[in-house]
């Protein structure tokens, strides 16, 4: 099996590119897309620059049997797929490689990753080409072109063989996994009902600002806009001001964690805060408007970013973040299978609270896990001192929402504010009460906090170190090593004793281009997240294999993990294999990692035609 490394170049013009449309949009433009050329290299050998009979001079390299190589493989790949029916048996990706290993602080493209790893400089011939087509060229212009598109290869070639060292197999097959769901979509969508959902929720959200009971001067006030907030049950976003050094409400366009709140799940919300950054729609509404559009392109192609942030977990890609699609909601309904085919869903059962009190010592909650009991009901009994069951909805819930929020060193406030968003409102006093329970019934997991705050002091004093209980971790200046072999990278991680015009008081380091605030209740959660991305991709390669083994995608049937939502792993399989498929998902799913045989691991799975319907 050969590896197969490959660039393509294609039209683009200033309201024509990426930048201004999603990778979906941009390749299914069946009157604009257009390929200028592909450069191929074939294991070690020469590079070839290919722009006559591009199809037939593709295919006669049966890419079906081998490895290929690309930089932003998602879209190179997607090409080949989409464009020209041809389906690679295994996709590398040094964009998604190079992700663990930069922190996030470099930039993913092949300029900037080639000139970090000392291999060269990327050409710019590309910005020659913008607004012309295959036929504007001439001989020469198109020759410049090839030197161009070769040097591409030729860096993602050699920056192939400089991460190659630093990643796994496994890491490279879930790799392959993500790419997959993008470049060989299975999952469609129900037109008719996106639509219809629309409609519902345009005419609801007009409704909604038409019943807002605050004037403009509530809205664009920063103290008044933080008290309309509170009153919906929701703790301002923080920030440190660059320019006093104090901390000041975020409530720019520009901050993440204000505009997360246009997807908080409470409406009032999502519209107060729309109407504060006056936007025109809310996030439910532009999603939903994007997969009626790619409902009339095609099935959905799903991109999850490898290593989408600091734990390793797969974040939302292509401007679609299907992570945080609201359970029961009508866009997962509209997710459905196709023709002869069912959705299998199986989610680990809360798999970070199991992680956290193993990793932790807290062996009284390991075995409440073990021995299937209600977590959320043996908290809540305490809580109110007397037996709660699941029949207790209200009680359990109060349990649930603090075994839940506590563990990574959550305050009352923030409890207090999330118990009433769910309906529950406790005065300042029950609430603290409720905290102190949780800590003082779970000592092991409060210990941890000072414990990987004492690692943090370590690691910014250049000392070398191990701590947990489940399992031994080992952490250096920067890193937190793995069990799978791959690390928690914390770049230019450092500690500050006074706030200042750009850092917050205590331990942070560098993200991107900003610094992010850690301390040790959030390296705990940080772990424990990582550790449960491990263990649920490794099932989900599992999965993935018996799939494969049973079939795959041959003969007209479809067997393919087509997504993965945090502890989910969705598939597709024909209706007759349903039963059949779901209990191998939850005999998968309940495989303990070689590195903690005493996580007791559990799950659940459904079927249905719809997303919705299986989960």
């Amino acid at each position: 099996m050969s590896l197969v490394t490959i660039d393509f170049e294609t039209y683009y013009d200033k309201d024509y590119s990426l930048s201004k449309l999603t990778t979906e949009r941009y390749i299914r433009d069946e009157e604009r897309f257009e390929v200028i050329g592909v450069s191929v290299k074939v294991d070690s050998g020469g590079i070839r620059w290919i722009t006559e009979n591009i199809r037939e001079e593709l295919k006669a390299l049966r890419l079906e049997n081998h490895q290929v190589l690309c930089h932003n493989t998602a879209f190179d790949g997607a090409i080949l797929s989409w464009i020209y029916d041809i389906h690679p048996k295994f996709l590398f990706d040094t964009l998604s490689m190079a992700r663990p290993l930069t922190g996030l602080t470099v930039g993913g493209s092949l300029k900037a990753l080639a000139k970090h790893f000392g291999l060269g400089e990327k050409g710019t011939e590309i910005y020659k080409t913008l607004g012309k087509r295959r036929t504007d060229f001439t001989r020469s212009e198109l020759d410049a072109f090839g030197v161009y598109c070769r040097q591409d290869v030729n860096l993602t070639y050699h920056l192939f063989a400089k991460l190659l060292p630093y990643t796994t197999k496994a890491e490279l097959v879930i790799i392959d996994m993500l790419l997959k769901m993008f470049t060989e979509p299975k999952i469609e969508l129900d037109l008719p009902r996106l639509q219809a959902h629309l409609y519902d929720v345009q005419k609801k959200k007009a409704e909604l600002l038409a019943r807002i009971p605050y004037s403009k001067e509530e809205l664009m006030s920063n103290p008044k806009f933080a008290e309309v907030l509170k009153s919906l049950g929701v703790e301002p976003p923080m920030k440190v001001s660059p320019t006093t050094g104090k901390e000041t409400y975020a409530f720019a366009k520009t901050d993440e964690a204000f505009k997360a709140l246009l997807e908080h799940p409470d409406e009032r919300v999502q519209a107060v805060t729309a109407a504060r950054l006056g936007t025109k729609s809310t996030i439910e509404e532009t999603r939903t408007e994007s997969m009626i559009g790619i409902a009339r392109r095609g099935p959905l192609p799903i991109l999850l970013n490898y290593w989408g942030g600091s734990t390793g977990r797969a974040s939302g890609g292509d401007r679609m973040n299907l992570q945080n699609l609201p359970r029961g909601g009508e866009i997962r309904k509209s997710l459905i299978a196709p023709p002869g085919h069912v959705i299998c869903a199986c989610d680990s059962s809360n798999i970070e609270g199991r992680v956290n009190a193993w990793f932790c010592g807290q062996k009284d909650l390991v075995k409440h896990f073990a021995d299937g009991n209600d977590v959320y009901c043996e908290l809540a009994t305490k809580i109110f001192g007397r037996k709660i069951t699941k029949a207790d909805k209200k009680e359990r819930f109060v349990g649930k929402t603090a075994t839940l929020g506590l563990g990574y060193g959550t305050g009352w406030q923030k409890l207090q504010a999330t118990l009433k968003l769910g309906g529950v409102e406790m005065s300042d006093e029950e609430v603290k009460r409720v905290v102190d329970i949780y800590r003082s019934s779970n000592w092991a997991i409060k210990d941890m906090w000072r414990v990987c705050g004492d690692a943090l002091a370590n690691m910014v004093a250049g000392y070398n170190g191990e701590f947990g209980e489940g399992v031994k971790l080992r952490y250096e200046p920067g890193k937190v090593w793995l069990p799978n072999g791959m690390y928690l990278l914390y770049p230019e991680l450092r500690y500050r004793a006074e706030a200042n015009a750009m850092e917050e008081k205590g331990y942070s380091y560098r993200r991107k281009n900003f610094r992010t605030r850690i301390y040790g209740a959030k390296l705990l959660e940080n772990i424990v997240q990582a550790l449960a991305r491990i263990v649920v991709f490794n099932q989900m390669g599992m999965i993935a294999q018996k799939l494969k083994e049973k079939g795959g995608n041959a003969n007209g049937k479809i067997r393919q993990v087509v997504l993965t939502v945090h502890d989910e792993v969705v598939v597709v399989v024909p209706e007759e294999e349903a039963a059949e498929t779901k209990a191998m998902m939850e005999e998968m799913m309940k495989v303990r990692p070689v590195w903690a045989q005493d996580l007791p691991v559990d799950c659940e799975g459904g079927v249905g035609s719809s997303y919705g319907e299986a989960k």
